[in-house]
């Protein structure tokens, strides 16, 4: 992959992530998980956190049944690569008590933090697809990140996320 970014005058990207728990952990319930994870974030090496949504309560859906979830939206200002972001992202996750290997497809978890959205990059290889492929199908990533930033563009659908939001059925609000 080619880890381009689509950086402004300074070298930065905007980056669009979606977080979410619905595990309380020994670290903390579902609230201090999300904060503890946007508060590491911003200790990120050439990063900052811009703006963060409030916290969504959002019913789990998929094969496993499981909790509620609570999720956010998060913009950052990055000159890290995406593969970088990444891996940095997935450490806390770790550090969460988050455990990949042994977690289930779609099932419950501590914190799961996603890059939605990455300037107007679009790519995708083994470990990193850009836009997220499903962000336009879930309310539970629309609904926070519309609320800082109705105006990004999905840069692939060439649609708002509050356009994105508005069109999808009203089941799924």
């Amino acid at each position: 992959m080619n880890d381009s970014r689509t950086p402004d005058q300074h070298g930065s990207a905007c980056v669009a992530l979606a977080l979410g728990s619905n595990l309380p952990s020994p670290f903390g319930d579902r609230a201090a998980h999300l904060r503890g994870a946007i508060r590491e974030i911003g200790t990120f090496q050439h990063t900052s956190v811009v703006s963060t949504s409030t916290f969504h309560e959002t019913r789990a859906w998929g094969p496993v049944p499981q909790g509620d979830y609570l999720n956010a939206a998060c913009l950052i200002e990055t000159t890290l690569t995406p593969h970088e972001l990444l891996a940095a992202l997935q450490g806390i996750e770790r550090k969460f008590g988050r455990n990949r290997t042994n977690e289930v497809r779609f099932g419950p978890r501590t914190l799961d933090i996603d890059i939605i959205l990455f300037g107007d990059l679009v790519t995708s290889d083994s470990t990193l697809h850009l836009p997220h492929p499903r962000m336009h199908e879930r309310a539970f990533v629309l609904r926070p990140l519309a609320e800082i930033a109705p105006e990004m563009v999905h840069p692939g659908l060439k649609r708002s996320v509050r356009d994105l939001l508005a069109s999808l059925p009203l089941q799924t609000l």
